[in-house]
This record gives structure tokens, C-alpha cells and sequence, in this order.
């Protein structure tokens, strides 16, 4: 029987969730990427077809989004796997260690930060839109 089994296993279990959380980020920056892409594609469509439609954006914001979200998912992911061995570690040892939370208050306040500008980006372009 493993020594301290299911401390270990909460262990997996959170390293799981954190990369769950780290796939979906993932996707979502690729969503956001692609759906920017769709948008220039059907800017170039209507305009050849003399349409020129409002609100289209002409910026490159949802790109470097997109590859904001990933590289942040990227980063989650290898947080997670540091604290996983840290964590395992520590079930294990002796002594008594304090974790500290400062990379997970950095990651979630990047993500928070890129969810807000995201936010503004579609506030404008609706309103530019509508």
C-alpha cells in the first residue's frame, strides 16, 4: 500500500483539474484566433462584393489574444506540474512546509486581465456595430 494514498490522490486529482482548466484555456485562445480570422475573411468577402460592413475589426487584437490564452494555458500547465512535484514531495517528507500561492494569484490575475480586455475589444466592436 502507498504510504499516505489518498493525499496523493487528492494530489492527482487537483494536478488533473489544473490541466482540464489548462486544455480549455487553451481552446479558447485557438477559438479566439480563428474567430478573428473569420472576421477578416468575411471583411475581404463583403468588401469585394461592395459591402462594407460596420464593426468589422480591423485590428490584430483577437490574434494576440488567442496567443495570449494559450501561452497562458501553456503556463498553467507547467505551474501545475511544479506544484504537483512540489506537493508529492511534501505528502511525503517529514517536515512541515508552507506553499506559497504567489504563481497561481500571478496566473489568475493574467487571465483575469486578458478576460477584460477581451471584454472591452467586444464592448467596442459591438458598439461600433450597433
Amino acid at each position: 500500500m502507498i504510504r499516505n494514498f489518498s493525499d496523493h490522490a487528492a494530489n492527482e486529482r487537483t494536478f488533473l483539474a489544473w490541466v482540464r482548466t489548462a486544455i480549455a484555456v487553451m481552446a479558447f485562445g485557438f477559438l479566439v484566433a480563428k474567430f478573428n480570422l473569420f472576421l477578416k475573411i468575411a471583411a475581404q468577402s463583403f468588401a469585394a462584393s461592395g459591402i462594407r460592413p460596420r464593426g468589422v475589426p480591423g485590428g490584430g487584437f483577437g490574434n494576440v489574444a488567442g496567443l495570449a490564452l494559450i501561452a497562458a494555458g501553456t503556463l498553467i500547465v507547467s505551474v501545475a506540474t511544479v506544484r504537483f512535484m512540489r506537493t508529492g514531495r511534501a505528502i511525503d517528507s517529514e517536515r512541515q512546509q508552507v506553499n506559497s500561492a504567489r504563481a497561481d494569484l500571478l496566473l489568475a490575475a493574467m487571465v483575469s486581465i486578458l478576460g477584460l480586455a477581451l471584454l472591452v475589444y467586444l464592448a467596442e466592436t459591438l458598439a461600433v456595430s450597433g
